[in-house]
């Protein structure tokens, strides 16, 4: 048995054991300081180790005394990185040891609500159990939720309640686990040192009658803090006296724990979202935290573009309905499924991919809450059979300089069949977006941005699918993403400044991800009807081929083939988003088909519509508010009248290197010093960059590979020499190799992902005719988007162009040096070849205005 200080006290518990914690619920934290005190001093003397943990505003619990350790904490840093402090100072006291935490319902200033104390609780206090500590913990009463204390109850070897009534001191035991008394249960009152049980039944009720009525009057007993702040900021809402200043100030606290902590975006919300917006997206949240990134970014470019009067935004935009679904449900459903310590392993450097692979797997199969489970049914049953997006929205998501572009996993739901199995699918899409918090590529990206230890929670986004049905099909006209800065200038007339657009017909998928064989429409904003290339038969290979739209019959996200689309006669403006293919359309009726070709090139819609025009206006509205470059997706719907509508999807602040300074190009190279020349087909800016070393994947001996298998593992290989790569600004690194880098399809180029390249300083990709593996120019996508944020040059190489030259010889005599850098795959020698060229002075120079790019030997 250990004492507490207090001999009646102990008489009452039977005595402290090791692994105690001890919650103290009072109405003052002078009231828990009573029994904080003799705590603290039976500790001192009997010389055991005493932590105090420090965060909190109130008068500090204890004096300063060499004997005891004291660590200060910021709980407004976030609940993640504040509770990974606390395990790993518990980690490093080691056993034994006696802590007194501050009180916990000054958490709440910092976090805002219930649920989360309740989860620090729920993680802290098994690990101080298993290390045989003591720990002191309090609560105010009154001031949390049934639920949040019940929750502490489950969890907490000991509650003990603490009344003061007409000067006297009474204590109530409602748990203590594990021993019993025939009077441990009853009321206590204090007398000196003893603690006298309250028997007499007149007694007990005339007293606790007394206090129960006081607390009924000083508190909603039912109401999380949360919910009682955003009473508040109802009231002031609706009030004509409350002064600006009080306002604001609500307005500040409440963006502060639903919006961002970047004072960036936080300054963009105060600017442009009211408390009346506030309390619209409390009114559409499930659970507590924050919106996340790409769910601010929606609201503040929303809110923005109304206030543009010429724009005729009431008319022009699709009003959404979208639900938040708090940041706070992601740490709850890691805590309710104890995965915590999975958690916190995979935060550490040597578990930061090893146990993710585990936390992927174990975060696919986890359960909700009860409370939560109602409502996502309820969302469930607004959205009734109507298609709808799960979107991932992370704290950290489109935000000033971090875009995470597709990171994390966003998810289409037909949303067909009944309320069971529609729910069933629902809670499938949110478990597969926390997992993918997991992926390599995310985690990589995170790593490589210096955010591998910051906060980074996982709200979700849940939008109503912008479309309409057509037959059996629900899909938008088009769908697109706009850029403000077009560095994808092709032309010596084309302005960056004016902005650029990558557009599709159907669901936007095909806008923002590279795809196979597949080709969105560029559009340059100030000439539309240029393109990067000529003639009707470059038109035809490099257009969109087939739709992405969700089968409300099959109840799946599907891809067809835009023929397949014509053949069905399926509803669609054919005339703004396509022009007819003469050439093909004679051959079909030369066979006898009557069937209709045509080619998707949006050129009606962006020359002979408002469209273009109007693009741009809000590119450069969103530009200007957000005093940075942006980035948005939206779709569009054609109306009858021959208007349209625009839903604007998401909107970022985007990542630009800018064109940079001009760079000279060499104007005589010897044939014999030039690695390649090309006209064009390269994104990054200009550039002059010497080269250390080249990888190079060798076309023909990828293509002559036998197996799926082998060319996954040239995959891994070229991740390998990436790893290798420790610091790209001293060793600059040219990967080379045929097709498409991060193609899922492995005919089509080599299947990386982005952590496997993000070393690499050039990139280029090579035409591969043979293997039909055709580089696209990816400007607008997930991918360009991580190029242009990792400050990697992009070049398309296409070998039998006029214009375009690759010394092939210079690379057949590279010598086999693989085996020496990854032994392990010294079998591939023939495939992947390395070269370090460091003194032999190659460079690589680009100019954007003369679209000239040449790699040479100096």
């Amino acid at each position: 048995m250990i004492s507490s200080g207090i001999k009646g006290l102990d008489k009452v518990t039977t005595g402290l054991r090791l692994g105690d914690n001890v919650v103290w619920q009072v109405d003052a934290i002078d009231h828990y300081m009573e029994f904080v005190e003799p705590f603290v001093q039976k500790a001192l003397e009997e010389k055991r180790k005493l932590v105090y943990i420090r965060f909190a505003d109130h008068k500090p619990l204890l004096k300063e005394d060499k004997n005891i350790t004291v660590y200060k904490l910021d709980p407004h840093v976030g609940f993640e990185p504040f509770s990974a402090k606390i395990n790993s100072i518990v980690k490093k006291e080691g056993e034994g040891v006696f802590y007194v935490f501050d009180c916990l319902s000054d958490l709440l200033s910092a976090w805002a609500n219930d649920l989360m104390i309740g989860n620090f609780f729920k993680i802290t206090c098994p690990y101080l159990y298993e290390l045989n500590t003591i720990a002191y913990f309090a609560l105010l009463r009154n001031r949390h939720s049934f639920k949040t204390v019940a929750r502490i109850r489950d969890t907490t070897q000991l509650l003990i309640d603490v009344y003061h009534y007409h000067g006297d001191c009474y204590i109530h035991l409602l748990k203590v686990w594990n021993r019993y008394s025939p009077t441990m249960f009853l009321p206590h009152v204090r007398q000196k040192d003893r603690f006298v049980p309250i028997a007499n039944s007149a007694d007990t009720a005339k007293v606790f009658s007394e206090i129960f009525k006081k607390g009924a009057k000083s508190a909603k007993r039912n109401l999380d803090y949360w919910d009682q702040l955003f009473l508040k900021a109802e009231d002031l809402a609706g009030s004509k006296s409350a002064s600006h200043e009080v306002k604001a100030q609500m307005m500040d606290q409440l963006c502060r724990i639903v919006l961002a902590r970047d004072e960036k975006m936080l300054g963009l919300a105060k600017e442009n979202l009211t408390l009346e917006d506030l309390l619209n997206i409390k009114s559409r949240m499930v659970g507590t935290g924050f919106i996340g990134g790409k769910s601010v970014g929606m609201l503040i470019a929303r809110n923005i573009l109304l206030k543009e009067k010429s724009l005729e935004t009431e008319k022009l935009f699709e009003p959404h309905d979208s639900f938040y679904i708090g940041s706070d449900v992601f740490y709850t459903y890691i805590v309710e499924n104890g995965l915590w310590k999975d958690h916190m392993a995979q935060r550490t450097q040597e578990g930061y991919f090893e146990v993710a692979r585990t936390l992927h797997e174990e975060l696919l199969r986890g359960v909700f809450p009860e409370e939560i489970k109602d409502q996502f049914l309820q969302m469930i049953e607004y959205f009734g059979q109507s298609p709808i997006i799960v979107r991932s929205s992370s704290l950290l998501e489109d935000s000033y300089g971090n875009a995470f572009a597709g990171k994390y996993e966003s998810v289409f739901l037909v949303n067909q069949g009944t309320p069971d199995e529609r729910y069933a699918k629902f809670v499938e899409a949110v478990r597969r977006i926390y997992a993918s918090t997991m992926n390599p590529d995310a985690l990589a990206y995170r790593l490589q941005r210096g955010l591998d230890q910051m906060d980074e929670q996982m709200a979700l986004l849940v939008q109503r699918v912008s479309g309409a049905y057509h037959k059996d099909y629900f899909f938008p006209d088009a769908a697109g993403v706009g850029i403000s800065q077009n560095v994808f200038v092709w032309k010596n007339s084309l302005d960056p400044k004016a902005g650029m657009l990558r557009l599709v017909l159907g669901l936007g998928t095909r806008a923002v991800n590279r795809v196979e064989g597949d080709y969105p429409r560029v559009v340059a904003l100030d000439e539309p009807l240029l393109k990067a290339y000529a003639g009707m038969a470059a038109t035809q290979r490099f257009s969109q081929h087939d739709v992405d739209v969700l089968n409300v019959k099959e109840n799946l996200l599907q891809t067809v083939s835009f023929r397949e689309l014509l053949k069905e006669k399926v509803d669609m403006s054919l005339d703004l988003v396509a022009i007819r293919d003469h050439e093909v359309a004679e051959k079909l009726q030369a066979a006898g088909s009557e069937e209709e070709a045509w080619i998707i090139t949006f050129d009606s819609l962006v020359s002979k519509t408002r469209f273009g025009q109007i693009m741009q206006k809000i590119l450069k509205v969103l530009e200007a508010a957000y005093g940075y470059p942006v980035d948005i997706e939206f779709t569009v719907n054609f109306k009858k009248s021959g208007e349209f509508q625009v839903n604007l999807l998401q909107c970022r602040p985007m990542q630009t290197k800018g064109l940079g300074q001009r760079v000279r190009i060499p104007k005589t190279v010897p044939k014999d010093k030039t690695l390649f020349c090309s006209k064009g087909n390269f994104l990054g800016g200009n550039i002059l960059q010497a080269i250390d070393r080249i990888i190079y994947v060798d076309p023909e001996a990828y293509c002559g590979l036998e197996t799926q298998s082998e060319r996954y593992d040239i995959a891994r290989v070229v991740g390998e020499l990436n790893r290798k790569i420790e610091n790209k600004e001293k060793m600059a690194v040219m990967l080379l190799g045929p097709g498409r880098w991060g193609t899922t399809t492995p005919s089509l180029g080599v299947p990386v992902s982005f952590a496997e390249i993000n070393h690499i300083t050039v990139l280029g990709e090579i035409a591969f005719v043979t293997d039909n593996a055709s580089p696209e120019i990816s400007f607008g996508t997930h991918f360009f988007q991580d190029l242009v944020e990792t400050g990697i040059f992009y070049v398309a190489l296409f070998p039998d162009d006029p214009g375009v030259s690759v010394d092939r010889k210079f690379f057949e005599a590279i010598p086999k040096t693989l085996k020496k850098l990854v032994p392990e795959y010294k079998k591939y020698e023939h495939v992947v070849k390395v070269f370090d060229v460091k003194k032999n002075e190659l460079k690589i120079a680009a100019d954007i205005l003369s679209q000239k790019v040449i790699c040479y030997f100096g």
